[in-house]
């Protein structure tokens, strides 16, 4: 099943190894096959938000390098969709309707996101699942 993975997830899972987030990082590296699906814009709002000076310095430890070299294991472990079909605008958010455009070109099954009331009838326009990290655990089997 294919998934598309909303940047406030990696971000979270870069913050604490404790949370749903992380365990779903952690589950993807783990995969011998590719469950993700990332786009060039979808990379780049990742470099963008994860090397923010002020989420840097919240990240124990992990430098601008360290987090680049984490963003280029994620593209090693996810499909590469171009993007043929834009759907702007479709929600409120621009950055959202990325994540909407990488989901469906790719036929993606889920996007998984901290924020699911963002993604309003996606559901029903689309047939994708919006899913919090810990629920979609749950759906996969790795948590109860």
């Amino acid at each position: 099943m294919k998934i598309v993975i909303d940047t406030n997830i990696v971000l979270s899972a870069l913050f604490s190894k404790k949370g749903a987030s992380n365990r779903l990082m952690v589950w993807l590296f783990n995969q011998k096959k590719k469950y993700n699906v990332v786009s060039n814009t979808l990379v780049t709002e990742f470099e963008d938000v994860l090397t923010r000076d002020q989420n840097i310095k919240k990240f124990n430890n992990l430098k601008k390098e360290d987090i680049l070299s984490f963003i280029d294991d994620i593209c090693l472990i996810s499909y590469h969709q171009d993007i043929h079909f834009l759907w702007r605008p479709f929600l409120k958010d621009s950055n959202d309707d990325m994540i909407l455009e990488v989901a469906v070109n790719a036929n993606a099954k889920a996007i998984i996101t901290f924020n699911p009331k963002d993604f309003k009838g996606i559901k029903e326009r689309f047939g994708i699942d919006v899913l919090t990290p810990q629920e979609y655990l749950k759906k996969i089997g790795e948590i109860k």
